[in-house]
């Protein structure tokens, strides 16, 4: 049996800040926009329709909660989230908060040339924020 793991192209461009009951949070590694990213641990599943009901159910919990933490820590005039994943098929959310003065407006924020790296300070601070006001959420 298979057994869960993120994928190498995710892990590589993230720092895993923590998890939830049903999924992993990671935040890419580009300051450009705050970016993270929910991976459910599931093994073989590429769609959201995959997902039993309630695990659909959870994973929806974690986006909300997710992006309410997002919209409060962050300035942000609109946030996407999305389950794209045309490169790398395991089933993963976007929840990116985006401001109009960000250097991607209004396009999309991967494969963009604009790209800043996270200090290992702030990422482990953010952490720790996400830790103290998250319910759900550990590291």
């Amino acid at each position: 049996m298979a057994r869960f793991e993120i994928d190498k192209r995710l892990a590589d461009d993230s720092f895993t800040l923590g998890e939830f009951e049903t999924s992993i949070v990671l935040l890419m590694n580009n300051k450009v926009a705050p970016w993270f990213v929910l991976v459910p641990k599931v093994v073989s599943v590429s769609e959201l329709y995959e997902l039993d009901e309630s695990t659909q159910a959870l994973l929806w919990k974690d986006i909300n909660c997710l992006s309410k933490f997002i919209k409060s820590h962050f300035t942000v005039d609109k946030l996407n989230v999305a389950a794209i994943g045309n490169i790398v098929k395991q089933l993963h959310i976007h929840v990116v908060a985006r401001t109009e003065k960000d250097h991607c407006w209004p396009g999309v924020v991967w494969g963009t040339e604009f790209s800043e790296v996270y200090p290992e300070e702030e990422v482990s601070s953010l952490a720790n924020i996400m830790l103290e006001k998250l319910e759900g959420f550990s590291n």
